[in-house]
């Protein structure tokens, strides 16, 4: 059993599930707090930086595929899992910024075994960061295409024009601390929304 004073953050949109994983990790002396999405993992996070994330991939407000890419650059102790039920493969999708993967449904034993292989030494950051994946959010009241990020170095949020996605990683500032930000585009409610990474794979997954 782990040391009580372990602490995970789990991020994920249905109350249900968020539920349930916070009972069984806490059985199982975890010290456990949750959020409903990325955006609230921001400001969680301020009070108290967790020793493990375990995130979703598919929320709304913010995916967990930004939320990982940004926590991955602040924050590159933290342990990391991505969850979901999209990918049929019991491996980290092609381009998720995660330590590990865990596909939702494989069960509880499953899942403590991921959160049990945390390593202990700090994990070294890219000499180029990895760039957040954005969600699509819709138009404007012109017309216009637009997606708000977050900016990984101060955590505030801005929109974004998006009248060009020819090129696959974007470039912006961001509009309060003049951050540098790499930034892709993905779309969950499309079909292609599981290839899209395979498709344009990014620098490997940090090794454990």
């Amino acid at each position: 059993m782990p040391d009580i004073k372990t602490s995970i953050l789990i991020v994920e949109d249905e109350e249900s599930v968020r539920t349930s994983l916070e009972e069984v990790l806490t059985f199982f002396g975890y010290r456990t707090r949750s959020a409903a999405d990325g955006l609230a993992v921001l400001k969680v996070i301020r009070e108290e930086v967790p020793e493990i994330l375990l995130s979703d991939l598919n929320m709304p407000a913010m995916s967990g595929f930004e939320l990982l890419s940004i926590i991955h650059r602040r924050f590159p102790a933290i342990y990391v899992i991505a969850m979901s039920g999209m990918f049929t493969e019991n491996q980290i999708p092609s381009g998720v910024t995660a330590d590990a993967f865990y596909k939702k449904g494989d069960g509880v034993r499953d899942l403590l075994k991921i959160v049990e292989a945390r390593p202990l030494e700090r994990r070294e950051l890219p000499d180029t960061p990895e760039p957040i994946w954005v969600q699509r959010n819709g138009h404007d009241v012109s017309g216009g295409e637009f997606v708000t990020i977050a900016c990984p170095e101060c955590f505030r949020t801005f929109p974004q024009a998006i009248n060009d996605t020819t090129s696959l990683i974007l470039d912006t500032r961001c509009a309060f601390c003049d951050s540098r930000i790499r930034y892709g585009i993905v779309d969950p409610a499309a079909s292609s929304f599981r290839d899209v990474f395979s498709r344009h794979p990014l620098s490997p997954t940090p090794a454990l």
